[in-house]
């Protein structure tokens, strides 16, 4: 086990780390490239104006039309992401361990409000879950793969916070903990996740043909 443990807060987090940055650069950039060479015509007519006003929209609670048409799933849409960025780089823990190896930390959160933050974004992903098997327009369009990057999104949590309040083996749930969030890393980049950075692009490209194009709002 503490072979284990030294590997993945080791070479594993190097890879992990490398993979997930590396991965969505070269995504981003190979995207990026594909549509100046086949989008001529979106190029000739980019408004940034309306590209950053479709960012802006899609970044508040309940910002967009559809969302509001559906708020409880708007709200846990919106919390459930919030959580899952700001929880582990706002983690004490997780910032003590970056100024141990960096010299270099972000604000923590107390570790009251991160238990807080954990236990909302579990209850906001398996609201996000249930709807995906109850509402039947939106169980056709889901995938098995789209189920298991939903429960792999929030594996590293469940398992952190039992992992920090000892509830089980203490070892092998830390242990779980670094794994799942590095399996995590490695996927993001080839898969639906990558939207973490991809979002942004797509929102304004949207944002530019909907309103520069066509003069509607996206939101």
């Amino acid at each position: 086990m503490n072979e284990l443990y030294e590997f993945l807060t080791g070479p594993g987090a190097w890879v992990a780390f490398t993979v997930c940055i590396g991965g969505l650069i070269v995504r981003a950039s190979a995207l990026f490239g594909l549509s100046r060479e086949r989008d001529k015509v979106f190029w000739n007519h980019a408004d940034w104006k309306w590209a950053l006003r479709s960012i802006y929209h899609w970044l508040l609670p309940l910002g967009s039309v559809s969302l509001r048409s559906q708020p409880v799933f708007g709200i846990a849409f919106y919390v459930f992401h919030v959580c899952v960025l700001a929880t582990p780089l706002f983690l004490l823990a997780h910032n003590t361990l970056w100024y141990e190896a960096f010299r270099v930390s972000l604000p923590s959160f107390a570790e009251s409000t991160t238990d807080v933050l954990t236990v909302v974004c579990i209850i906001s992903a398996l609201v996000l879950l249930f709807r995906r098997i109850l509402r039947p327009e939106v169980r056709i369009m889901t995938s098995a793969w789209d189920y298991f990057l939903l429960i792999l999104s929030i594996l590293p949590f469940a398992t952190g916070f039992l992992a920090y309040h000892q509830i089980g083996p203490y070892e092998p749930m830390l242990v779980l903990h670094i794994l799942f969030a590095e399996v995590l890393l490695v996927v993001i980049p080839f898969s639906k996740l990558g939207h973490v950075l991809l979002f942004f692009f797509s929102r304004a490209a949207i944002g530019v043909e909907m309103g520069s194009r066509r003069g509607a709002r996206t939101w």
